[in-house]
């Protein structure tokens, strides 16, 4: 599966465009990473508690959005975007989407 940030695909020419996929995932830190991060805070510096759990989120988002786009028997996504939202206190929905499309090599 190609995926780009773009709307074309290098070398490739889209024959078909198959909509729009998604993949999301909501994802929380325990107490204890969340007391850690508050503490961080406080004296600056990165939150790599929260880092870790975004970099996680995006990587299973990516995984779901590619499994939406190979239901529908793409060959790769173009103009993909994220989106992040908080849910809850100390939960946050990460959304990868993009357009599902069929392509050919020039």
């Amino acid at each position: 599966m190609i995926v780009v940030t773009r709307e074309q695909i290098p070398g490739y020419r889209v024959t078909e465009a198959l909509g729009v996929v998604r993949g999301s995932t909501i994802r929380a830190k325990h107490i204890g990473k969340d007391i850690m991060a508050g503490l961080r805070n406080l004296v600056g510096g990165e939150v790599k508690e929260y880092s870790e759990m975004l970099v996680e989120a995006r990587n299973e988002s990516m995984k779901r959005m590619i499994a939406h786009a190979e239901t529908l028997g793409a060959d790769g996504i173009t103009n993909v975007r994220f989106m992040t939202s908080q849910v809850m206190a100390g939960a946050a929905e990460l959304m990868a989407y993009g357009t599902a499309v069929r392509v050919v090599r020039e």
